[in-house]
């Protein structure tokens, strides 16, 4: 009964999935009868390998096709520093050849640097890359773009948000697991701030409403998948420098605020001290996210998928941290 378990969805919570165990209930028929809310799924591969995970992860559930489309990536390079300060070439690399073997018409890696945009590409070997796997490069920060604005945002004027954000077909966004000294987290919701032109971040790190304003940038556009690379973590500090765990771990999911719940349970869980056990849905981006609709609102409609008995094991692990709030 296991061994079929974990390669389907992972049940409902720890207790109430021992109950659906013992009657032979399979998971997603017990998530089902058992959540009145709509269920979501997190993809957990437990691994070193980063190449071997990003293809695990990327076939265990199912998303919206990326055939004939051209899929905009959006990785995490703020700056040149090596992982988990910056996205690792393995991960990127993978996941380019994934998005290409689901016969994606074209690729483009869309990005915004702290440091200059050609530096960072140049020193992280990217053009190489762009060049061996096959796709375009586009900064940012050049790109004409968009007013998004609404009277609920915590920004004075709005926000630009690049036409080829605005106007993808399909965007899939790789971010890394890791603390943040000022943001308390930065995962999927925080990748977000990489879109906005340079011209914002005053304006941002300036305000004591950092987070929620890195949430509200959330509304302006939808990834239609999105990765996430634990394999070595910043349990304190960050984004760029900090105290580093091996996480061994690399997820997927098409929900941001799930994603970063399940990202925050496996912080406590290696020991950060940024975040106390019970306060995920607290931490004031998830918060926010929440109130604005942009994903779940409770860890019982987080669907863990594995498949094997480590990772089976772990996404328990996980998940009862999760149900600590």
């Amino acid at each position: 009964m296991k061994k079929n378990i974990n390669r389907r969805e992972f049940i409902k919570t720890t207790a109430l999935g021992s109950v659906a165990l013992s009657m032979g209930i399979h998971s997603s028929l017990f998530a089902s009868l058992t959540s009145s809310n709509p269920m979501v799924k997190v993809a957990l591969q437990k691994t070193s390998d980063r190449k071997f995970g990003v293809k695990k992860v990327m076939g265990l559930f199912d998303y919206s096709s990326m055939q004939n489309k051209h899929v905009i990536v959006k990785p995490n390079f703020n700056t040149s520093d090596p992982a988990p300060a910056s996205t690792h070439n393995d991960t990127l690399s993978q996941l380019i050849y994934e998005i290409k073997e689901r016969d994606a018409k074209h690729i483009t890696l869309a990005e915004r640097s702290y440091q200059s945009f050609d530096e960072v590409i140049d020193e992280k070997g990217i053009k190489k890359m762009s060049d061996e796997l096959g796709f375009d490069i586009k900064n940012l920060d050049l790109d004409d773009y968009i007013l998004f604005n609404r009277d609920d945002l915590h920004w004075k004027n709005g926000f630009r948000v690049p036409n080829i954000i605005n106007d993808a077909e399909y965007i899939v966004t790789t971010c890394c697991l890791k603390t943040h000294f000022k943001g308390v987290i930065t995962m999927s919701l925080k990748l977000s701030v990489g879109i906005l032109p340079k011209v914002h971040m005053k304006e941002l790190h300036r305000s004591k409403d950092i987070n929620s304003m890195i949430a509200e940038i959330n509304l302006a556009y939808k990834p239609d998948l999105i990765v996430m690379d634990g394999v070595k973590t910043f349990i304190s500090g960050g984004p760029s420098r900090g105290t580093v765990a091996d996480g061994n771990v690399i997820l997927a999911a098409t929900d941001r605020v799930a994603l970063d719940a399940v990202g925050t349970a496996i912080l406590i869980d290696l020991g950060t001290t940024k975040i106390k056990r019970g306060q995920i849905f607290e931490i004031e981006q998830i918060k926010r996210a929440i109130e604005l609709g942009i994903g779940i609102s409770n860890p019982d409609q987080i669907e863990f998928i594995t498949d094997d008995d480590e990772s089976f094991e772990y996404a328990n692990k996980i998940k009862t941290i999760l149900n600590d709030g």
